[in-house]
């Protein structure tokens, strides 16, 4: 057991020693910034339950309102153009700016 031990620590200490360290010993800010690039959600592409799920104060209603607005007017050409929708304002797309794309 002991040898074990420490050929895991011999290991570490050496990947750190060149930089390399497990995703754990990441600082949190490179593991949020991967997390909330993985989370964004096209408003030109997504499905009505990807919009809800993704977005903070979107439900399914709005999240088709977002739909059938880009099915009248074609895409979005910027994120802006959101608040076009009834019943979403600059303060909700503002609040969501980091989960969105086009």
């Amino acid at each position: 057991m002991k040898t074990s031990f420490k050929s895991v620590a011999l290991v570490l200490a050496l990947g750190m020693g060149i930089g390399i360290s497990p995703a754990w010993a990441q600082p949190e800010s490179s593991v949020q910034a991967a997390a909330s690039a993985a989370e964004k959600v096209s408003i030109n592409q997504a499905s009505a339950q990807e919009l809800a799920s993704a977005m903070s104060g979107i439900g399914l209603k709005k999240a088709q309102a977002i739909i059938e607005w880009r099915e009248q007017y074609g895409a979005f050409s910027s994120l802006d153009e959101l608040s076009d929708v009834p019943g979403i304002g600059h303060s909700l797309v503002e609040r969501n700016i980091e989960r969105i794309t086009l």
